[in-house]
C-alpha cells in the first residue's frame, strides 16, 4: 500500500496543468471575430488582455472588433492607452485612430492621426487609406468654404432645384440644372444632381456614363458614390450597388446635406436600419425643412416595423410640407 501511495504521488508530480496562456485566448477570439461572433471575440480578447494587460496586439485587436460593432470611442480609449504605454512601438494605432474619428465625423480629429501616421510611417500599410482619408476631409471642407460663401442667386436655384428633385419634377428640374451649369461652372453638386435627374427622366445609360466619369475624376466623392449606389441598385446591378454602398457605410459626412442624401440612399435601396440610424442623428437638426427627411424616414421605420412611429412622422411631415400628401405613405 505505501508503495502504491508513493506511485500516486509520483504520477501526480508528473502531471502539469494546462493553463492557457494570452497567445491561446487571443487566437480563440481572432478565429470569432473572423466568423463574424463580436460577442465571442470580444469575450476571449478581454480573457487575453486579462494575462498581459500591456501587450499592445490584444488592445490594438480589441479596438478593431469595437470599431466593427461601431463603438467607436470604446475603441479610441484603447488606442489611446496603447501609445501612452507603447508609444511608437504602434504606429497603426494612429491610423487607427484616425479611422474611427472619421467615423465619428470628427473630421479634424481624423486628419490628425491621419497626418501624424503618415509622419512616422510613410510607407507604411495603410499609406493609401490614410491619404485617401485626408482627401475626403479636405474635400468636405472645400464643400464647406463653397457653402459660406454662395451667392444669393446661386442659393435660390438650389432651393428651386431641390423643390422640384423633391416633388420628383425632373424635367422641371434638368431645364434649371442646364442653366446652372452655364452659369456656376465650378459648382461641386450640379453635376451630381443633373445626372440624378437625367437618370428619372429615363435616361439611365447617359447618366450612368456621366457620372462614372465623375467618380473616375474624383475617386473619393461621396455625391458620385450615392448616385452610384442608386442607379445601380435601381438597374439591378447588384455587384456594384454593393461596392458603392460600402463606401457610404463606412463615412460620416460633417455637412448635413450630406448625411441626408446619404441616409436617403440607405432608405431608398432597402437598407432601413442604416437609415434609421442616421435620420435619427438629423432628427434635430434644419433637416425637417425638407420632405424627404420625412418621407424616407416613415418608409424606414414602417419597414422596420414602427407603424406607429412612421404615422407620426408622415403627418408631421404632411403638415410642413403639403406636397408629401400627394405621394404614396411608407405602407403603400
Amino acid at each position: 500500500m505505501h508503495q502504491s501511495e508513493n506511485k500516486k504521488d509520483q504520477q501526480h508530480e508528473n502531471v502539469f496543468p494546462l493553463i492557457p496562456e494570452g497567445d491561446f485566448y487571443f487566437q480563440k477570439g481572432v478565429e470569432a471575430f473572423q466568423k463574424r461572433n463580436f460577442e465571442g471575440a470580444i469575450k476571449w480578447l478581454r480573457k487575453a488582455i486579462e494575462m498581459a494587460p500591456e501587450d499592445p496586439l490584444y488592445q490594438c485587436q480589441m479596438s478593431v472588433i469595437y470599431t466593427e460593432i461601431g463603438a467607436y470611442h470604446a475603441a479610441n480609449q484603447l488606442l489611446t492607452k496603447v501609445l501612452q504605454f507603447s508609444g511608437d512601438d504602434c504606429i497603426d494605432c494612429y491610423y487607427l485612430l484616425a479611422n474611427n474619428y472619421a467615423h465619428l465625423g470628427l473630421l479634424n480629429d481624423a486628419k490628425k492621426y491621419a497626418n501624424s501616421y503618415l509622419d512616422k510611417d510613410p510607407d507604411g500599410e495603410f499609406k493609401e487609406a490614410a491619404e485617401s482619408l485626408i482627401e475626403m476631409v479636405d474635400i468636405d471642407e472645400e464643400d464647406d468654404e463653397w457653402f459660406t460663401d454662395e451667392e444669393d442667386e446661386l442659393l435660390i436655384y438650389q432651393e428651386t432645384v431641390f423643390y422640384h428633385i423633391e416633388k420628383c419634377e425632373w424635367e422641371k428640374a434638368l431645364t434649371l440644372l442646364d442653366e446652372m451649369k452655364t452659369l456656376f461652372p465650378g459648382h461641386p453638386l450640379i453635376k451630381h444632381d443633373y445626372t440624378q435627374a437625367l437618370f428619372f427622366s429615363g435616361y439611365q445609360d447617359d447618366a450612368i456614363k456621366m457620372e462614372m466619369e465623375l467618380l473616375e475624376e474624383d475617386p473619393n466623392s461621396l455625391n458620385s458614390h450615392i448616385n452610384m449606389a442608386i442607379f445601380s441598385y435601381e438597374s439591378g446591378n447588384i455587384t456594384q450597388y454593393e461596392t458603392h454602398i460600402q463606401t457610404l457605410r463606412n463615412v460620416y459626412p460633417l455637412h448635413e446635406q450630406l448625411q441626408l442624401r446619404v441616409a436617403i440612399t440607405f432608405a431608398r435601396t432597402g437598407l432601413y436600419q442604416e437609415a434609421y440610424d442616421r435620420f435619427r442623428k438629423l432628427a434635430k437638426g434644419t433637416s425637417k425643412n425638407h420632405l424627404s427627411f420625412y418621407k424616407y424616414y416613415s418608409i424606414a421605420a414602417y419597414k422596420l416595423g414602427e407603424p406607429s412611429k412612421a404615422l407620426s412622422l408622415w403627418e408631421e411631415g404632411c403638415r410642413r410640407h403639403p406636397d408629401l400628401s400627394k405621394q404614396d405613405g411608407p405602407w403603400g
